[in-house]
């Protein structure tokens, strides 16, 4: 889940970057994705599945441990994944330690006689520094743990004003999601 929940709650970003007032943290409104589509791929042992969208598009799915019907999957199963991500963004203050966390809630399945299924929860707390400011095309690159890169247009051109190549801040994303099996 952290792969797709990273991409999918890291799009909130670029609207965080548009709002003033960076010494404190911003709320964005909660952010709704689904993903629809056909299992392609499983990994028991990385508890990975690969979807194929009707567009051709693979989505990775990482499943948390608390899943106990995993097993139950199978490549060719129509899934049905949404995702709802809230995130806060923060500038940091220069001496502040960077933070790297990943906190996982409980997963609840959908019983016994249902088609494997259920949902869960993560918050994921990560400092990245701000790697290049592009005012011509609008846009900031971003790095964080691990070589974590990200790229976003900035709406509002008044934040290249506010911020600068260095500067670090903490994203705070917490996404649940929904995963049925059709």
């Amino acid at each position: 889940m952290k792969r797709v929940g990273m991409m999918l709650s890291t799009c909130g970003l670029v609207l965080a970057l548009a709002m003033p007032g960076w010494a404190q943290t911003r709320q964005l409104p909660t952010e709704t994705k689904t993903v629809e589509g056909t299992v392609e791929t499983i990994d028991q042992a990385r508890r990975s599945v690969n979807i194929k969208t009707p567009t051709g598009e693979f989505v990775a799915v990482d499943v948390p441990e608390g899943a106990k019907r995993f097993s139950e999957l199978k490549v060719g199963d129509k899934v049905k994944v949404t995702y709802n991500n809230n995130v806060m963004v923060r500038l940091k203050a220069p001496n502040e330690p960077a933070v790297d966390t990943l906190s996982q809630g409980k997963a609840v399945g959908a019983g016994e006689a249902a088609r494997p299924g259920g949902t869960f929860a993560n918050e994921r707390v990560m400092t990245a520094t701000i790697a290049s400011i592009d005012r011509d095309h609008s846009s900031m690159t971003f790095v964080g743990p691990n070589n974590w890169k990200y790229s976003r247009h900035v709406v509002d051109p008044a934040v290249f004003d506010q911020v600068k190549v260095g500067d670090r801040i903490d994203i705070t994303w917490s996404t649940d999601v929904e995963v049925t099996v059709q």
